[in-house]
């Protein structure tokens, strides 16, 4: 059922957004003539490394450059950058990868394998599952680039004031794991994304963590 939904609604939200697609690559292009895409080399199911697909929205070879985690006002990224990172269009490609089987529309968020590394093996149950574009951790954190506003080393916050609370609700939904979960979780990250309704879910993830 999960797989059929996945492939049924990559393919739909692809056909949907496909003239947003193009608007948006046109966008890219113009402004510095780089590619389209950026693929993000990640962890996904069972420890099998997979190219993650997104609008590039920083200066081409970033990732050489700086820090992996990147906080609003990064020199990096570049101004339509900025923009898709805002409204999260950014992820749309990753539809992709849905449709190739490589990631689910809800899982735990893909990792650099530098992060997985770090795996206890408790946490590693969270690899067993196939990664995807939302899940309970990305609810909670939608906006990770304005908590890393103003560090001095973004990769050094990330680890110590995000990753904690991400991993635990990462592992819950891999131990609660089902279709009416995966529903909901849906419906909750676009209520959020196109609503930006206070979901209020504070109470709720102390008593997962």
């Amino acid at each position: 059922m999960k797989r059929f939904f996945d492939i049924f609604v990559s393919i739909l939200g692809l056909i949907i957004l496909s003239p947003l697609f193009i608007a948006v690559s046109v966008a890219i292009k113009l402004e510095d003539k780089g590619p389209v895409f950026y693929r993000a080399n990640r962890v996904g199911l069972n420890k099998n490394m997979f190219r993650m697909f997104k609008f590039r929205t920083m200066v081409v070879n970033a990732d050489k450059s700086g820090p992996s985690s990147a906080s609003i006002s990064d020199p990096r990224i570049t101004r339509i950058g900025k923009f898709l990172r805002k409204n999260k269009m950014d992820e749309m490609p990753q539809l992709i990868n849905v449709l190739t089987g490589e990631m689910s529309l809800v899982g735990p968020r893909p990792e650099e394998k530098k992060f997985t590394d770090l795996f206890s093996e408790a946490e590693s149950v969270i690899l067993t599952v196939k990664p995807g574009i939302t899940d309970w951790a990305s609810i909670w954190n939608s906006d990770e680039a304005f908590l890393l506003e103003g560090s001095a080393d973004p990769d050094k916050t990330y680890m110590e004031a995000i990753r904690p609370t991400k991993i635990q609700l990462q592992i819950y939904y891999v131990n609660n794991c089902s279709f009416f979960i995966d529903l909901k979780i849906l419906f909750l990250t676009f209520a959020k994304l196109l609503f930006n309704i206070n979901l209020n879910l504070e109470s709720k993830i102390k008593t997962i963590i």
